[in-house]
């Protein structure tokens, strides 16, 4: 194991519960639709335009707006989610992660960021912890988002190391089957009925540690 790839929201920090109060937001407003919860789920781990696109599939309103249009709903969503984001602090890492960042420092382990988010940078600077990663994969310069393996093949070739030689950190059905297609070893995040394609399935961040993961990458 050379490098560990982290997806971000339900992994580093929980921003779930910000995005979808956003997404509920701007549905309301622009399109007159209530999102009931169970609609969360539907939304993880995906792009914004995917996220938009589902919404508007939900309201059957998929053909009525322009691309622009559409653009212009996602930007408005951004800033609405950027206000939420802005109140984050150290105290809304989740648990073990900083303990496990500390121990794949010390073993010398290269850490990269494969999130969907294009606010990354900003949530992990919130958080004190952009200096802890050696780099944060850019979601605008991969062709697709997951499940495809795109964000997860940049975020290995942003440290110089094969996906192979990686751990992919997941808390989503997509995001599994995306490091399972780069060709890195996944750990998830959650329930092992929902996580099955992972290699490794932990019930929450504070099991995370540097000898789970290198067991992970063993098996």
């Amino acid at each position: 194991m050379q490098g560990v790839l982290f997806d971000l929201d339900g992994v580093i920090t929980d921003t779930a519960k910000f995005h979808f109060k956003a997404w509920s937001r701007l549905a309301k407003e622009k399109l007159n639709v209530t999102l009931p919860a169970s609609f969360e789920s539907d939304l993880k781990g995906i792009s914004r335009l995917d996220s938009m696109n589902r919404i508007l599939k939900f309201a059957k309103l998929e053909n009525k707006y322009s691309a622009d249009e559409i653009d212009a709903m996602a930007q408005y969503k951004n800033k609405l989610y950027l206000n939420e984001i802005s109140k984050l602090t150290q105290k809304d890492i989740l648990p073990g992660i900083e303990n496990l960042l500390d121990e794949l420092a010390v073993n010398k382990i290269k850490l990269s960021v494969a999130s969907a988010s294009k606010n990354a940078p900003f949530i992990l600077e919130k958080l004190g912890l952009k200096d802890q990663f050696d780099a944060i994969a850019d979601p605008a310069k991969v062709a697709h988002g997951k499940p495809a393996p795109d964000i997860f093949i940049e975020a290995a070739n942003k440290i110089h190391v094969d996906p192979g030689q990686c751990v992919g950190i997941e808390d989503a059905k997509a995001g599994v089957e995306a490091i399972k297609a780069a060709g890195a070893i996944a750990v998830g995040v959650g329930s092992s009925t929902d996580l099955s394609e992972a290699d490794t399935v932990v019930a929450n961040t504070g099991e995370l540690t540097y000898s789970v993961l290198e067991q992970a990458f063993r098996k």
